[in-house]
């Protein structure tokens, strides 16, 4: 018998044979159902519009849904507003009541059709998990309608009383939007976030809300990720790169309206100081407009110019801190001649497009001018108490990793960083050498501590260094090149040397040799296990397929930002795991005004559907059931005494 300290808390919950038969009753049941559809996305990158649609439509699976369901009954037109009003029912039902259309008539219909779309999406869902998602108020209501027999002559009044109910005293519209609602959570049982929820869109501060509001969410980090994570620990170097990329997209709002970043001292200090010098290499990526905190592109340029100086030193400063980083060729500061305007690069001199540096000693030029001291000093004060900026910070903390091993896939943003002859690179740390696993879960423990250790031990100092490396480190598995080229895409004209070359990784991977031996490493079985990540986005346009190492392996970022769509030539990738399949998503880019319905396609179908208990999900459940039947013996035997509650008088 098992450890009889451990029976006794579980006979807490469940006090005697009635109540621990019971729920083994119903977890064996929950065993049996399909599993559950999960949802991956990566690279969301700022672009809240088209995420959010492509959640509240589930990438497209709630127009097939509406399609099953009524067939040819009602019209294309129609299903298309069936679908608009399930993903923004507030929107849509505000349209309505200002044409005059929100008649009762109309909200019958409606309320009938999202029953039956939500009949559909809830069939393979317990009824017990079914009503957790419910809203409270209307969850008695709901479950009542879910199961109504229409050919039951005796419950015909009363489903029909429960309608004209709603509509009467003005509720139907608060019903309805429940209704959509349910149905949006219902359709992804599970969402995954291949990292990069950060940069070039213009508000990532709005997917974070998003994301916080989601029933079951995971995140793997990405490198854009962990440069605001690494900003919220105070590493000035992270709070420079921040604001130098978000600067350079024209994502003014996210800093200042999402954030409440205060940038005037940055805006005060750029235009003093470049006053006369039109930045021409700095001038920002117009991709979307700014609505509350519009910043003419001259300006910004010298903004832009101004932090990015500041980065270039911050970064020269860590390097040299932490010669095991091996990244002293990349202190390019210190390879300039500030006479002949050059720049020293594997031992060539390279002239320079830009030769204005009035901030740079050149006897020191890492150091800061006591005004950029200054200035960052207060950059550094308005990231650090920024309440939004921290709540969103603890979430990627709390709900994030490295990695996670979900179901028989392996979820990494980047990848695992390989030598060329295929064996796992190593990093060392303070002479301790780690790869493979090991080195992810070292990462893993070292992004806790630059958060949540204590402010100014060297422990954490250390850390929040560490962090900045993952941003742009070569071994970094979050970046995955040789190098980051920001100096050289800023300052040089030769395209060789913005070339940032991949790990051998990617080359490596997308044969199944290498995807087993990653497989094996994290302890999954080579035989119906996938690897899936993101970070490079796919050039669908140049014959490039999300799906390498004979399925084992999937890519899945296809440009959902607008800074890659020229280069993939599509607006990203969903990919969908339910009972029967693996299929992807294939997205346009986003047009509010359009119905666009991605091309989803199978890449793997099951052997045979998947239940709960071939799941993680599934074993956890099998362990517990064991425990159970582990009480109940206890409790057959006398070794536990049934509790049983009284009965109280009147």
């Amino acid at each position: 018998m098992r450890d009889l300290a451990y029976l006794k808390l579980l006979a807490r919950e469940y006090p005697n044979i009635r109540a621990a038969s019971s729920e083994i009753i119903n977890m064996k049941a929950i065993c049996g159902l399909p599993k559950g559809t999960e949802y991956f996305f990566s690279d969301l990158h700022g672009e809240y519009e088209a995420f959010i649609h492509l959640l509240r439509s589930s990438s497209g699976i709630i127009r097939e849904k509406i399609k099953e369901t009524f067939g040819h009954i009602i019209s294309q037109e129609d299903e298309i507003r069936l679908a608009n009003l399930i993903y923004y029912p507030d929107r849509i039902l505000s349209q309505l009541r200002q044409a005059g259309e929100l008649t009762e008539d109309w909200q019958k219909i409606a309320i009938y059709r999202l029953v039956q779309i939500c009949k559909e999406v809830s069939s393979k869902y317990t009824r017990s998990k079914v009503r957790k998602k419910m809203p409270a108020e209307f969850a008695y209501i709901i479950d009542e309608l879910l199961h109504v027999d229409y050919n039951d002559e005796n419950k015909k009044v009363y489903y029909s009383e429960i309608i004209h109910t709603i509509i009467d005293i003005h509720v139907a519209d608060s019903f309805i939007i429940a209704l959509c609602r349910l149905i949006q959570n219902l359709t992804i049982d599970n969402l995954h976030i291949i990292g990069d929820i950060f940069d070039r869109g213009p508000r990532a501060d709005i997917i974070m809300e998003e994301l916080m509001h989601f029933h079951d969410v995971d995140i793997q980090w990405g490198n854009h990720d962990i440069s605001w994570m690494g900003a919220a620990t105070g590493n000035p170097a992270c709070i420079c790169n921040v604001l130098r990329i978000a600067i350079s997209y024209n994502g003014f709002d996210v800093l200042e309206d999402g954030y409440g970043i205060n940038i005037r001292p940055l805006s005060m200090f750029a235009a003093r100081l470049y006053k006369d010098d039109p930045c021409t290499r700095f001038m920002p990526h117009i991709l979307d407009e700014n609505i509350y905190d519009a910043v003419d592109p001259g300006l910004a340029a010298k903004m832009h110019k101004a932090i990015a100086m500041m980065q270039f030193k911050m970064e020269g400063q860590i390097i040299l801190r932490h010669p095991e980083y091996g990244m002293e060729s990349r202190i390019l500061l210190k390879a300039i001649d500030f006479e002949k305007g050059t720049v020293r690069i594997g031992g060539k001199e390279y002239q320079l497009l830009d030769t204005n540096f009035p901030t740079v000693d050149p006897a020191d030029p890492l150091k800061l001018s006591q005004e950029e001291e200054e200035l960052l000093h207060t950059l550094t004060l308005s990231f650090c108490h920024s309440a939004l900026l921290h709540r969103h910070i603890k979430f990627l903390y709390s709900n994030g990793g490295m990695y996670k091993c979900c179901n028989s896939n392996l979820l990494y943003h980047g990848c695992i960083p390989m030598r060329e002859d295929g064996r796992f690179d190593e990093l060392v740390i303070d002479g301790q050498a780690y790869k493979g696993k090991a080195l992810m879960d070292f990462i893993d423990g070292q992004v806790q501590n630059a958060y949540f250790l204590e402010k100014g031990t060297p422990e954490k100092e250390k850390s929040c260094d560490f962090m900045w490396y993952l941003w742009c480190g070569s071994k970094s598995p979050v970046f995955g090149k040789d190098k980051m080229a920001t100096f050289e895409n800023y300052f040089l004209a030769e395209p060789e040397l913005k070339k940032e070359r991949m790990n051998p990784y990617y080359r490596l991977s997308v044969q199944e040799e290498h995807c087993d031996r990653i497989l094996e490493e994290f302890g999954f079985s080579t035989a119906g296990s996938h690897i899936i990540n993101g970070h490079v986005p796919v050039k669908i346009k140049d014959g490039e397929t999300p799906v390498k190492a004979g399925g084992k392996l999937f890519i899945i970022d296809g440009g959902l930002s607008k800074a890659y769509q020229g280069k993939t030539g599509i607006a990203g990738y969903t990919l969908i795991f339910n009972s029967r399949h693996l299929a992807l998503a294939e997205h346009k880019p986003f047009d509010p005004s359009q119905e666009l319905t991605p091309r989803v396609s199978i890449v793997e179908k099951m052997r045979k559907r998947i239940r709960v208990a071939d799941t993680d999900e599934g074993r956890e459940l099998a362990g517990r059931i064991e425990d159970l039947k582990e009480l109940l013996e206890a409790y057959r035997k006398g070794v536990l005494k049934e509790r049983f509650q009284q009965r109280r008088g009147i």
